[in-house]
C-alpha cells in the first residue's frame, strides 16, 4: 500500500534531538524568543500583502483611466477621429453588405429565380432608404448637362479630405460624413438651391455616399433630391473621365474634353 509506505519511511527525529538543538539556540528563552520573532514576521509579512495587492491595482486603474483619456485626446486631435455624438447608422437602420461586383448575391428565402445583380440588388437598397441609384452614364449626363454649371447641379465627394485632394470629380464639393459638423455650413445652403444632388465615394463595397446622403436628409434636403452613384470614383477613374486634383475649382484638371 502506498500510504504505509510514505509511512515507514517517515523520518522522525532521533532522541535528544530537540535537546541538542535548545544548547544550540542557546537555551529554551532564546528558542522560544526566536520562534515568536519569526512568528511575527510572518503575520507581518501576510499582512503586507493586501496593502501590495491594492497598490498594484490602484496603479492599474490609474494607468488604464491615463490611457483612455490619452485615446480621446488622440481621437478628439486627429482630422480622422470619430465624432462620439454621432449616429452612425441614422434613421435606425443597419447597414448593409453590397454585393462585389460580379458576385451573385444570395437569394430571398423562396425565391425561385436567380440572384439579383450587383446593380438591381443597389437600387432595391437605395429605395428602402429612400434615395435613388446613378449609374455611369447617368452621373456623366448629369455633370455634362448646362445646370451643372449654374449649380443647379450638385455633386458631392463624401470621402475623407486626402482622398479628395488626390482626385475628385471637376466642382464636387467634399463633404465628410465622419466629420459632417465641419462640411454642414458651406455644404446646405448649396444643396437646399439644388435640383439634383450627386453623391458619390470610392464605389464598390464603400457605403460613405449613402451615410453622406442620408445625413443630407436627415437635416431637411428632400428625399427627391438625391441620388447616390454607384460606381463612384473608380468606375470614374476607369472611364478616363475629367478629373480635379487639390481644391474645388482651384486644382488641377485632367481630362476635360471627356
Amino acid at each position: 500500500m502506498a500510504t504505509g509506505w510514505r509511512r515507514s519511511q517517515r523520518r522522525t527525529p532521533p532522541r535528544g534531538a530537540a535537546k541538542k538543538w535548545l544548547s544550540r539556540a542557546g537555551g529554551f528563552g532564546h528558542a522560544v524568543g526566536e520562534i515568536c520573532v519569526k512568528n511575527d514576521s510572518s503575520q507581518t509579512g501576510a499582512a503586507s500583502r493586501p496593502r501590495a495587492a491594492g497598490k498594484m491595482l490602484g496603479e492599474a486603474v490609474l494607468v488604464a483611466a491615463f490611457g483612455a483619456a490619452f485615446a480621446f485626446a488622440a481621437n478628439q486631435l486627429s482630422p480622422r477621429g470619430l465624432a462620439l455624438t454621432r449616429d452612425y447608422f441614422p434613421a435606425g437602420t443597419a447597414p448593409a453588405v453590397r454585393p462585389v461586383a460580379g458576385e451573385a448575391s444570395p437569394p430571398a428565402a423562396g425565391a425561385n429565380s436567380g440572384a439579383p445583380a450587383p446593380a438591381q440588388w443597389l437600387a432595391t437598397q437605395m429605395k428602402e432608404r429612400g434615395l435613388q441609384l446613378l449609374d455611369g452614364p447617368q452621373a456623366v449626363k448629369l455633370f455634362h448637362d448646362p445646370r451643372f454649371r449654374r449649380g443647379a447641379i450638385v455633386f458631392i465627394d463624401a470621402r475623407d479630405g486626402e482622398h479628395y485632394q488626390q482626385g475628385h470629380i471637376p466642382g464636387a464639393y467634399e463633404f465628410d460624413p465622419y466629420h459632417p459638423e465641419k462640411y454642414f455650413d458651406p455644404i446646405l445652403p448649396v444643396c437646399q438651391k439644388a435640383e439634383q444632388i450627386v453623391v458619390y465615394c470610392n464605389g464598390g463595397d464603400c457605403d460613405d455616399s449613402e451615410t453622406a446622403a442620408l445625413l443630407l436628409r436627415d437635416v431637411g434636403i428632400p428625399n427627391q433630391k438625391l441620388f447616390v452613384y454607384g460606381g463612384g470614383i473608380t468606375e470614374w477613374r476607369t472611364n478616363n473621365l475629367p478629373l480635379e486634383t487639390g481644391m474645388r475649382n482651384r486644382g488641377n484638371r485632367q481630362n476635360l474634353n471627356k
